[in-house]
């Protein structure tokens, strides 16, 4: 059942994928953010209510748990650093190619294995190595094919972008697995719901602060911001997409480095759009380097 959520939460998170991407095109990229966390707020906010307030949502999967300020904490540094995560991706994101972007993401579940190998005590065996090694291959040879569009993977500061978002994103899924972990397992135990609910409203107040500090003064001396629907459908997308991740996590068998890789399937949604709608160059040579991200994400499957 974990990984059937895992694999639409996948599809959902390619589409979202797109959608932030057109919005982001000839547009300010702080305020997208700061609309995005308020509108997925706004989508998990009568939830927060309706579970406070009344017996409705009780049993239910949608049922918020109520928590002490200790556990908001864990949840306020979960905002912080998906945050950190979605401002690097955002910035990048808007100045690369979907086609670079996407590949770049899918080796996530390559620092995910890392971080599980450490913390949690997975073990790597030879079909996992196979898949690391095989992302690491893609990554350099999409660096080539980057190349060909006048991208330098060691000079670009985009690129560092995306790669830090990566990481951050992987020390993200990390701790989730952490935070929804019962006590029995050295987790916190936390209510799924609570996190993603509580998570949203948090960064939306974190990304005012930022907006009002950073954007507001310099906003007729940049890139103006433009409504776009695509904005709303950002949310929806990426709320969907986290809510079944964080329903295949919260089960009892889930396995972080299989739902991390999973979910990076997004990759193959985000490619094809890069190439049916944004019309993106040099796509051959960058289907080689997806394959090899794929083929490394199927060893990473067989070998967990």
């Amino acid at each position: 059942m974990w990984l059937i959520l895992a694999f639409l939460s996948a599809a959902f998170l390619g589409v979202y994928d797109s959608l932030k991407k057109k919005s982001l095109k000839d547009n300010a990229v702080l305020p997208v953010l700061f609309l995005n966390t308020v509108f997925s707020s706004i989508i998990f906010l009568p939830c927060i209510v309706l579970s406070a307030s009344d017996t409705a949502l009780d049993g239910t999967i949608f049922h918020v748990a109520s928590g002490s300020w200790h556990d908001h904490q864990y949840i306020l540094l979960k905002s912080l650093i998906v945050l950190s995560s979605w401002v690097l991706g955002y910035f990048g994101m808007k100045h690369l190619p979907l086609t670079i972007v996407g590949p770049i993401n899918a080796t996530r579940p390559v620092m995910v294995l890392v971080g599980a190998l450490l913390f949690f005590g997975e073990r790597l065996n030879l079909w996992q190595w196979a898949g690391v090694l095989l992302a690491v291959a893609s990554f350099l040879m999409l660096s080539r094919s980057g190349k060909k569009e006048g991208i330098d993977f060691k000079h670009d500061h985009w690129i560092y972008m995306i790669v830090g978002a990566a990481l951050l994103g992987a020390v993200s899924g990390l701790y989730d697995k952490y935070l929804m972990a019962p006590v029995s397992e050295g987790g916190v135990g936390l209510d799924r719901m609570m996190v993603q609910s509580w998570y949203n409203i948090y960064q939306s107040v974190m990304m005012l602060a930022m907006l009002m500090l950073l954007w507001w003064p310099k906003r007729k001396h940049t890139t103006p911001f433009r409504w776009d629907w695509a904005i709303v459908g950002i949310s929806v997308f990426l709320s969907a997409a986290d809510f079944l991740y964080f329903y295949s996590l919260s089960l009892p068998t889930a396995m972080i480095s299989i739902v991390s890789m999973v979910r990076r399937g997004s990759v193959v949604v985000s490619f094809a759009c890069g190439a049916l709608f944004f019309h993106e160059k040099n796509l051959s040579a960058k289907a080689v380097d997806l394959a090899l991200v794929l083929l490394g994400m199927i060893c990473l499957y067989i070998g967990s």
